[in-house]
């Protein structure tokens, strides 16, 4: 995974420290303190006591990063790591896998009630809900999606955390087995890629054929499908309330990556915005139409769904997909924008928004934008705890109450955490 930030020398230029470990972190880390300064560790638990290798931080900076390399005091919390090369100096996108199950939910749960009371002043209690199949599979084998690049000898492998170097990989345990089959048949693990090559595997949950891009490029076969039809999408099937929902996405689009989440977000979004039957409902950040077809079917042919995404490939593959959905308008642009012009079904308001932003969250004029419109309720899907605090506080402003929260394990085995808030005024 690329690193936004690269430590400004090695690690072993650094020292050695012994720390009693704190709480968890918004982050994937947890906070230990040392000497007056905070120490943000990586590959520990709240509780144990670890020797800790600085990986960032000059001698006089407020904080330091570091990975818990010798754990002295071990949590009862902690297991042997389902994936050791996402341990400490490996690679980033498996910081939780020395967690037992169970107890990475507690940790997202604390994260996730931790924001909302910092940043939105509520006090709730937040319980992290696991997805079909993954407790029997130990969190493992869900990605339907993985991404890789090739180090400088060649190897397929994944970048360190917060770094650009590469560590080779021989497998990756969080991606389903189709997926790894895939990987076998076209050899991705052991053949030798020019350094710096980027490999996208796709394998859809409901058994379609897979893709692997090569530098965006489909490869197939062992070498590059030059032929300016050769496919670079597939097809995800989801069925929600005895309806059949067809997606046909581009391969290094946006889609869902664990296997379950789009029934799971399918079914809570649908439980969330209630009976809208004849009614106006707004999904904003739509992408391919995950959330856009079923609120079709749900608004009934006498309803409007007024659907807004800024990626032009997700629009392209959201206006393939609600062919069959009059009732659904489509809008390419930046949502703010879109709103703010106004030339759409909702103009005039709407029952219920939906949205499901990015990283980032919404922000304020979004919120305003969307509090303009007057929906009795606001069901926003979110994959930042503290973007959702935050954009929670906004709708608070216009007179919106969070009246359910619900959380998801969308991504065991890491810090990121769903949840979907309802809002109501």
């Amino acid at each position: 995974m690329p690193s936004d930030v690269s430590p400004t020398e090695s690690s072993e230029s650094r020292p050695q420290v012994e720390v009693e470990v704190g709480p968890v972190a918004h982050g994937g880390h947890c906070v230990a303190r040392l000497d007056g300064r905070v120490v943000f560790v990586r590959h520990a638990l709240p509780g144990e006591r670890a020797r800790v290798q600085i990986t960032e931080g000059e001698q006089d900076a407020p904080f330091w990063r570091g990975d818990a390399v010798e754990i002295l005091e071990p949590s009862p919390d902690r297991v042997a790591s389902v994936w050791p090369e996402a341990g400490p100096g490996g690679v980033g996108g498996g910081e939780l896998a020395h967690v037992a199950l169970p107890a990475q939910r507690r940790w997202k749960a604390g994260v996730v009630a931790e924001q909302l009371q910092r940043l939105a002043h509520l006090d709730l209690q937040v319980e992290v809900e696991g997805l079909p199949g993954d407790d029997e599979r130990d969190g493992l084998g869900y990605r339907t999606r993985i991404d890789l690049v090739a180090d400088a000898e060649g190897r397929a492998g994944m970048h360190k955390h917060r770094s650009h170097d590469v560590v080779a990989l021989d497998t990756m345990p969080l991606a389903t087995p189709e997926v790894l089959a895939l990987a076998e048949r076209e050899r991705v693990f052991t053949r030798r890629w020019r350094p710096g090559t980027r490999l996208e595997l796709v394998a859809p949950a409901g058994g379609t054929p897979p893709v692997l891009l090569v530098d965006d490029a489909v490869w197939r076969a062992g070498h590059l499908d030059k032929r300016p039809n050769a496919r670079r999408s597939v097809v995800e099937n989801v069925s929600l309330r005895g309806v059949e929902h067809t997606f046909k996405v581009a391969a290094d689009g946006f889609w869902q990556v664990h296997r379950a989440a789009p029934l799971v977000l399918g079914e809570a979004v649908l439980d969330a915005v209630g009976d809208v039957q004849g009614g106006r409902v707004v999904d904003l950040y739509s992408g391919a139409g995950l959330f856009s077809l079923p609120l079709a079917h749900a608004v009934g042919d006498g309803g409007h769904v007024v659907a807004i995404e800024g990626d032009p490939r997700a629009v392209k593959d959201a206006r393939r997909n609600a062919h069959g959905a009059p009732q659904v308008e489509l809008h390419h642009g930046p949502v703010e924008r879109v709103l703010a012009r106004g030339e759409h079904a909702a103009r005039g308001g709407a029952d219920v928004v939906v949205l499901d932003p990015p990283r980032t969250g919404a922000g304020r004029a979004v919120v305003e934008r969307v509090a303009a419109l007057g929906p009795r309720s606001v069901v926003y899907v979110a994959c930042d705890p503290a973007a959702l605090a935050r954009d929670v506080a906004y709708l608070a402003e216009h007179g919106y109450t969070l009246s359910t929260l619900r959380a998801f394990d969308l991504f065991p085995h890491t810090h990121h955490v769903e949840a979907l808030a309802v809002l109501t005024r």
